[in-house]
């Protein structure tokens, strides 16, 4: 099974996991941060007049204990596909950064993130969900996905806190939703791929395998996870932010990790953070460290001959969801090559995708990207 990576050391790499395409992203910054700095759903004013598609809440989902933390149902957006593409599924996971205790949590069931009666009733579909062939190439006429995130933890645990009122049912949502996708058509596809953003990314690796089970061997199965790979590496103060964070996370049910607010109270790195022109040459040396500690990490994966990286140097967040990173005439390149083809070269098998950019800041492509 094939995967591909995504990410940004300020990086962007695709990987296959079984077949999967794995993201990073430099600053890791939870996409809680991300959403906060772009108003919401990424990308939506980058794409011409970008379809919008209506929430379809999961009806049986509470019989099966498939809730979001505040008990409420879980939801999806579906665009029907049409065409060469009318049996192909491309099911993209929602990020949304992570609740790692019990405050945070009960926070989080008061937003869109915990609860689907604060989600968006319509929400447009850009970047790999777009249906425009000009915007979406190689999946702009399959079914196309996008399934809410609010559970807190990438799609996983299981597990309750009763006083508090929490419902940790991520696997559960999870298997409901696939139920219900399997149930309206996704059965008879002949190609799926699983995709997903920063929390959804890693829900992406986490979810893979049970992905391709789905499915007759002879189905074509992939999985893509963008900036979905955080590496437990030192942050600025040289503790282990990451480390801690998530254990928070594995103990309760199953924004940052390296500049974190904690690590960094004089706020040395809060300019750099938000605009890279800001960061000194220190700063610079600091993240091509962990440029050259996710590349270490990945070279055992880039060995398969399924898997894929693209790997770019751009300080942008959930390329593959943004029209402008994803396919877009001043989109980022890596030698002549965008995501968009990239990703597509690596699904269907047309070229094997293992590209790695130079370091920032030599990709001039990248220079018209910022955080809004």
């Amino acid at each position: 099974m094939g995967k591909l990576v995504l990410g940004l050391w300020v990086v962007f790499v695709l990987g296959v996991f079984s077949k999967c395409i794995v993201g990073f992203e430099h600053f890791n910054l939870t996409e809680l941060r991300f959403e906060s700095l772009h108003g919401g759903v990424s990308a939506a004013s980058a794409a011409s007049n970008p379809l919008v598609v209506d929430l379809t809440l999961i009806q049986g989902a509470a019989a099966q204990g498939a809730v979001c933390l505040d008990g409420t149902l879980p939801g999806y957006h579906l665009d029907r596909g049409s065409g060469s593409g009318e049996n192909s599924w491309l099911i993209q996971l929602e990020g949304g950064g992570w609740c790692n205790n019990r405050r945070s949590c009960v926070y989080r069931q008061t937003t869109r993130r915990g609860s689907s009666n604060y989600m968006e009733k319509r929400i447009p579909f850009t970047g790999i969900l777009s249906n425009k062939a000009e915007e979406n190439p190689d999946f702009f006429n399959w079914n196309r996905v996008k399934l809410r995130y609010c559970d807190g933890a990438s799609f996983a645990g299981d597990g309750e806190d009763k006083a508090a009122k929490l419902e940790f049912k991520g696997q559960r949502i999870w298997s409901a939703a696939m139920e219900e996708l399997m149930s309206r058509g996704m059965h008879n596809t002949n190609q799926a791929l699983l995709s997903g953003c920063s929390a959804g990314g890693l829900a992406s690796i986490l979810h893979c395998d049970e992905f391709r089970d789905l499915f007759p061997g002879s189905t074509k199965v992939k999985c893509l996870s963008d900036a979905g790979l955080f590496l437990d590496a030192a942050d600025v103060s040289g503790g282990h932010t990451l480390r801690k964070f998530f254990g928070g996370v594995v103990s309760l049910q199953v924004q940052e990790s390296l500049a974190p607010a904690a690590a960094d109270p004089s706020g040395y790195w809060r300019d750099c953070k938000m605009d890279h022109a800001q960061c000194t040459e220190a700063q610079v040396q600091f993240l091509q460290g962990f440029r050259n500690h996710m590349l270490n990490a990945v070279k055992g994966f880039s060995t398969s001959e399924q898997n894929g990286l693209f790997i770019n140097s751009c300080f942008a967040h959930c390329q593959t969801e943004r029209q402008d990173t994803w396919f877009a005439d001043d989109s980022p390149l890596i030698g002549t090559k965008g995501i968009a083809l990239g990703v597509g070269d690596w699904y269907f098998d047309r070229a094997d995708i293992k590209a790695i950019d130079c370091p920032y800041p030599c990709d001039k492509t990248c220079h018209n990207l910022v955080f809004k």
